[in-house]
């Protein structure tokens, strides 16, 4: 991950001026400071990952830099209350020092507009999650509770996804209850597209999972609309409150969406669909916590999500059973892990970085200026541009596809998902090949080797053994 700032900063980091700020464990976090001052100077306003634009597909990439404008945004309430509580004595009590009270309400107003412009990237973050649960939800309207036939998940893949969110963002699509007329978008795609979309309408297994999921969508978006409320309130107390009573019903929302009988009547597209939707509200939640400058409940969120969209997505491969179903999850879950991942691992270092900090770097931190920093706030950070062309994650698939088959396709997800997985069948292959003889292929060369061919080389020996089992 490569943090990108606006070109006046890069100038400046590039002569000395600014340097950009680690953890003490190395990591880089979006920010720069003042080399000699140590003051903080700038946000990054974008990010790069494996030389692409970050662009996830379901977190908010707004909350990549949430840390410090959470913090300010927090303090700046307090502070914008005191000075105006101090300027309205001062105005009551000193008519002469009219100069100096209006120099000190043009301060407020200064931090006031402060305030405002990170109310509304908070604001946009909550947005961006909103437009992902409607998308991704309303593709289930394809994709159905049964055996999902190729072309209907070829109609909402990746790259139709990615498409989709675009469309709603530009304001060409309304998502309605959390679902969006497809018949409508997908007119152009052919006819078994349409039937595929009627069919599952007229299913009434799919209706009643229909029913649940505008439910819960419903109280997610009431959620959120509490939270964009609690945010204009002065009141710290009716502030927390609200928040308060937002997660409550967030809670009640990720419920619905981890619904264990109605994820084992899905597919392992249709749960997927579902489970990213509760991912989404995972990070609603972990906001929810930030508001509250709760930095301990927010990296703890945020940790605990992690590991979930990596058990849940190797629950998932295991659900796999064409491939079809193959060919739609392959390039969804490597942007999961490569971007949205990559989202909140980051997210979860700034937050746990702002707790390291001693008071006096706090203290610079909540008065830091960061207008050099022209962070989007009504779009993705550095969002891809939908275009024709397949998306990464797509072209790489094609391509290891090739050179693969299912099974071990299957296992390349693992890998990635779950690391640990890789040294089982690494010492598979080690057994294996000391018996056959093939002294290359020791620990110490496989470490080195890409999935892709440990992946091979297992399933290879597997298959001989398999082979040789049933000659005997």
């Amino acid at each position: 991950m490569l943090f990108q700032f606006p070109p006046a900063v890069q100038a400046a980091m590039a002569a000395g001026k600014y340097v950009q700020v680690f953890t003490s464990a190395g990591v880089p976090i979006g920010m720069v400071r003042d080399a000699v001052t140590g003051q903080f100077a700038a946000h990054a306003v974008g990010v790069v990952v494996h030389n692409s634009p970050l662009s996830p597909l379901v977190a908010a990439s707004q909350l990549i830099l949430g840390g410090t404008q959470m913090v300010q945004t927090h303090m700046g309430f307090q502070g914008v209350n005191r000075r105006v509580e101090g300027v309205s004595q001062q105005v009551e009590g000193v008519s002469q020092q009219v100069a100096g009270v209006s120099q000190q309400v043009a301060g407020v107003s200064q931090q006031v507009a402060g305030v405002s412009q990170q109310v509304a990237g908070i604001n946009a973050g909550l947005q961006s999650l909103q437009a992902s649960v409607g998308i991704l939800q309303a593709t289930t309207a394809v994709i159905g509770v049964g055996v999902v036939a190729g072309v209907a998940l070829s109609a909402v893949n990746l790259r139709q996804t990615m498409k989709l969110r675009e469309d709603v963002k530009q304001l060409k699509l309304e998502v309605k209850n959390g679902f969006i007329d497809l018949k409508k978008v997908l007119k152009d795609q052919g006819s078994e597209i349409i039937l595929r979309i009627d069919q599952v309408a007229q299913d009434v297994k799919f209706e009643q999972h229909r029913l649940v999921l505008i439910q819960s969508y419903g109280k997610f978006l009431e959620a959120t609309k509490l939270m964009k409320i609690a945010m204009s309130c002065e009141d710290v107390s009716i502030r927390n409150a609200d928040l308060a009573n937002a997660r409550q019903m967030l809670a009640e929302a990720l419920a619905d969406y981890n619904n264990p009988r109605l994820l084992s009547e899905t597919s392992a597209a249709g749960q997927l669909r579902r489970i990213e939707c509760g991912w989404a509200i995972d990070q609603t939640i972990a906001l929810s916590y930030q508001l509250q400058n709760e930095s301990a409940a927010v990296s703890d969120r945020l940790s605990h999500l992690q590991d979930k969209i990596r058990q849940d997505s190797l629950n998932v491969i295991e659900r796999c059973e064409t491939e079809d179903e193959l060919d739609f999850l392959f390039p969804e879950l490597t942007r999961i892990h490569d971007h949205d991942l990559a989202v909140l691992e980051s997210w979860q270092n700034h937050v746990d970085w702002m707790r390291s900090l001693p008071a006096s770097e706090l203290k610079l931190l909540q008065s830091a200026d960061f207008s050099n920093s022209e962070i989007p706030v009504n779009s993705d950070i550095n969002t891809d541009t939908i275009a024709d062309s397949a998306p990464p994650e797509q072209l790489l698939y094609e391509n290891l596809k090739q050179k693969s088959h299912p099974s071990s396709l299957l296992d390349q997800l693992q890998f990635m998902m779950k690391p640990e997985l890789r040294r089982e069948s690494e010492s598979y292959i080690t057994q294996q090949a000391a018996i056959a003889g093939y002294k290359t292929l020791v620990p110490a060369n496989l470490q080195k080797a890409s999935d892709l061919a440990v992946a091979n080389l297992y399933w290879y020996f597997k298959v001989r053994d398999e082979s040789e089992v049933e000659v005997a």
